[in-house]
């Protein structure tokens, strides 16, 4: 391990500098995931639901809601209506009928990869400037910051 790895005083110039470029970034990619879902009939809250479920696979409204910071009740609802426009059913558990799984049904699915697909091709869009071995420090930089960020 570098010096460079164990001063974990960095500069509190670049820290906030870099806080300050995610928090915008985050910003950007959040209305430009606005405006991709726009063309869509579901809402942002419900886009982040459908790609927990895509992600992780069946789970609880409990499970639901701890992902996404929501009051059960409020997911309660979201997923009604997302039932509703038949992106997600109800599910009895085969171990335990007291639990129902949230399952994403086909056209969840489609929705969900079709607006990931098109989230992805702004991505590579903005990189295009970005040399190869650029865009490969750029993904393990956010890999092990992720990754520490999740370990905290």
């Amino acid at each position: 391990m570098t010096t460079d790895h164990l001063n974990i005083n960095h500069d509190l110039d670049i820290v906030a500098e870099i806080e300050k470029d995610l928090r915008y970034i985050s910003g950007i990619i959040k209305q430009k995931g606005r405006e991709i879902l726009s063309n869509y009939t579901i809402t942002p809250p419900q886009f982040v639901a459908l790609q927990w479920l895509f992600e992780e696979g069946d789970m609880t409204i409990g499970d639901l809601s701890n992902k996404m910071y929501l009051a059960c009740s409020t997911t309660t609802d979201l997923v009604d209506r997302m039932e509703k426009n038949k992106l997600v059913e109800r599910v009895k558990d085969p171990n335990d009928r007291r639990v129902v799984r949230i399952h994403l049904l086909e056209e969840g699915t489609r929705i969900i990869e079709e607006v990931i697909e098109k989230r992805q091709a702004y991505l590579q869009e903005v990189l295009k400037n970005f040399s190869t071995d650029e865009v490969r420090l750029l993904q393990v930089n956010f890999k092990k910051l992720h990754q520490d960020m999740r370990e905290e």
